[in-house]
């Protein structure tokens, strides 16, 4: 388009220079000029959808900007989370008070028109997406598309759970909503529909979708790839689908808004047809989606809402305060209520007023893993997945919001809470959750669920990491304690073969900065790793089980299992160690056949179970020194994945014996013979690195 088209007056935006115009208009050109100035962004999401953000905001968000960790909040989740600027413009204009990352007020607006000034650039609160933690007010880390989705059952889901546990004949402490604001590219994304799916399942009718349909995309319409009817998907879903022909339509929102409010039987899905770059030359046009409009274009897109031209990041006086006064006024009374309601329950329900309060504070209950089983010595010893059920069960009881589920995997992944009844649409008290064959969407709804303060966990056969990758990435950034269950954790898979033999898996996940992965050698390894990673409140695990029964490891011979919580320890030794050879998992018991084999040729050996890199790599110089000496280069890592990254530990004289190809299928004997995982072949690599060979 060549021209700013003239903005006719609208149902529901009143005559110009009216303060929901005049706040509207500011959203849009706060977000044109933010991404202007950056030279970078996505300036059409936000100018189409302002009126959408400013109704949900002024009239029925139930938020308090004086505190955004209200526990009864509405969430509000920018799934679009490259239309981050309308986030921001919503978040200046609330006046939400920012909370720092150690939960305290600073007295501070969590974003100033100075943070709005430094879109995208470096240091500033406001980054190309929404990240958790960075921005007070955004309550998820949202870009990849669908993520947000996903995140939002997982909320609608925790307020359920807590609602059923906590809410009691009047003592109502949990009845929240949770908005997700998505687009086409979320509705093409498999993970959005995996979510959907299971939302529609569970009734979830706390949780309103709100999809931008401008039929858009970066390459152009969507008709390229994209034209089915989402409105019919979502309603075979089990979801209630309103639709709103105009973006600008306040009272047809209005209306969507106060339906969604009165169903109670299954989540909302709300159409939206808008059009991208509202009132801009651009406007419908895939260029007005993922660059500046260009100096030029925003001057006459001023132009056609009546705006001062050559004014920058201009908010008339008054439309903040009238912003805030509208949602304040409305959320404040409605945490006034709810802190009274709280301290009366304290007393009323001393026991689970308590149970809540170490919830909402991160915190564990005394005594949590006085359960924890000590497994004794046993050369059978039983799979590592076996040992993890018996000790998630152990702290379940205790500790009773660490709850999930499996994508359809329970039986073997061992991950089900014996006795429990399941989470489903008829019992929102369940703890155990069927994610069904959906590991992307599992991953995105724990997330969720985390987000809200639950110690969430999702399990599945380590292979189908690939399909859930996005989210177990996320959890590390948003820095979540979500627990990554991962069963069937090598060639030891057996006879299911190569497509279910993990082999890179292992290095992928160590990649990831900030991510625990922790690969435990028998049951009393798995207990440790357990008690570490509840510790823990805001750190995400992955946790790496075998199927294949693991040698429970004599503790009075070798050392105990405390060392897990380094990430290294030193298992078994000699006086003067002239050989270390580590492992992780079901091959630390390979290691220690080898060393007293070697023991018995009079070699000077050591084994150092090394279940967690990333634990480990946290310890200090001294500590890292006391398991693996300079002094001691001569050094063999054994594990069942790829050889990538052992070098830093095993350093340049030392050899690996690991994986280089895909598996095979047949029994786990044959497969250990075949590719080296024996003890005469580990003796054979230690003579031969000791030049003894």
């Amino acid at each position: 388009m060549s021209d700013a088209p003239t903005i006719a007056p609208v149902a529901g935006l009143h005559e110009d220079g009216s303060p929901e115009r005049l706040a509207i208009d500011t959203i849009r050109t706060l977000s044109m000029d933010a991404v202007q100035a950056a030279n970078s962004g996505h300036p059409g999401t936000p100018m189409a959808l302002a009126p959408v953000g400013h109704t949900l905001w002024t009239k029925f968000l139930r938020y308090d900007p004086a505190a955004a960790d209200w526990p009864n909040r509405d969430r509000f989740v920018l799934s679009v989370g490259h239309a981050s600027m309308l986030l921001y413009a919503l978040i200046y204009l609330a006046g939400i008070e920012e909370i720092d990352a150690e939960g305290r007020k600073t007295g501070k607006p969590a974003l100033s028109l100075d943070d709005i000034k430094a879109f995208r650039q470096l240091g500033s609160k406001t980054p190309g997406h929404p990240e958790y933690r960075h921005t007070t007010g955004v309550e998820t880390t949202t870009g990849p598309l669908g993520q947000g989705c996903g995140n939002s059952v997982g909320m609608a889901i925790a307020e359920r759970w807590f609602a059923a546990r906590y809410n009691k004949p009047d003592h109502v402490l949990f009845d929240h909503d949770v908005y997700s604001l998505c687009g086409d590219g979320d509705m093409m994304e498999g993970v959005s529909a995996e979510a959907a799916s299971l939302a529609g399942h569970l009734k979830l009718s706390n949780l309103c979708w709100i999809y931008d349909s401008n039929h858009i995309s970066i390459e152009g319409g969507t008709d390229l790839a994209f034209d089915e009817d989402v409105g019919m998907r979502f309603q075979a879903y089990g979801w209630n689908v309103i639709h709103v022909d105009d973006a600008n339509d306040i009272a047809a929102l209005t209306a969507a808004f106060d339906t969604f409010k009165a169903t109670t039987d299954k989540p909302t899905f709300i159409v939206v047809h808008s059009v991208i770059g509202w009132g801009s030359p651009r406007a419908g046009s895939e260029k007005a989606h993922g660059e500046p409009l260009g100096e030029d274009n925003v001057r006459a897109t001023k132009q056609a809402y009546g705006w001062p031209e050559d004014k920058n990041f201009y908010v008339p006086e008054g439309v903040q305060a009238a912003f805030q006064q509208t949602l304040a006024s409305r959320g404040g009374a409605l945490h006034a209520a709810w802190q009274v309601t709280r301290e009366s329950y304290r007393s009323a329900f001393p026991d689970l007023s308590a149970e809540l309060d170490a919830i909402l504070s991160d915190s564990l209950p005394e005594g949590w893993d006085a359960d924890i089983p000590v497994f004794e010595a046993d050369a059978k010893g039983l799979a590592s997945r076996d040992a993890g059920g018996k000790v998630l069960n152990a702290i379940a009881k205790r500790v009773p919001w660490l709850l999930g589920g499996s994508a359809d995997l329970a039986p073997s992944t061992k991950t089900d809470i014996k006795g429990a009844p399941s989470f489903e649409a008829d019992n929102y008290g369940g703890t155990n959750f069927h994610f069904g064959v959906r590991e992307h969407g599992m991953g995105a709804v724990v997330n969720g669920m985390t987000l809200s303060h639950l110690r969430g966990y999702g399990s599945t056969f380590f292979v189908f990491l690939d399909y859930m990758r996005a989210p177990v990435r996320l959890s590390a950034l948003m820095e979540l304690g979500a627990v990554w269950v991962f069963t069937h954790d090598s060639i030891g898979v057996g006879e299911d073969g190569p497509t279910h033999q993990p082999i890179e898996h292992l290095v992928t996940l160590r990649a990831i900065p900030g991510l625990d992965t922790i690969r435990p050698a028998d049951a009393n390894e798995v207990a440790a790793a357990w008690k570490a990673i509840v510790s823990k409140a805001n750190h995400p695990t992955a946790l790496i089980l075998s199927r294949q029964a693991l040698p429970t490891i004599d503790r009075s011979k070798y050392a105990s299992a405390d060392g897990v919580a380094k990430g290294a320890y030193v298992l078994a030794d000699s006086d003067s160690p002239e050989l270390i050879l580590i492992a992780t998992g079901s091959e630390v018991s390979l290691a220690l056949d080898a060393y007293e084999k070697l023991k018995a040729e009079g070699v000077q050996a050591r084994v150092v179970s090394m279940p967690s890199w990333h634990r480990y790599e946290l310890q200090d110089q001294a500590y890292k020194e006391s398991v693996l000496p300079k002094a001691v280069p001569a050094r063999i890592a054994i594990e069942m994945g790829g050889e990538i990254g052992w070098d830093r530990y095993v350093g340049l004289d030392g050899k690996t014996i690991t994986m280089s190809t895909f598996g095979a299928s047949a029994p786990l004997a044959k497969l250990q013979d075949k590719f080296g995982f024996t003890v005469d072949n580990v003796l054979k690599v230690s003579r031969e690195l000791l030049g003894k060979g």
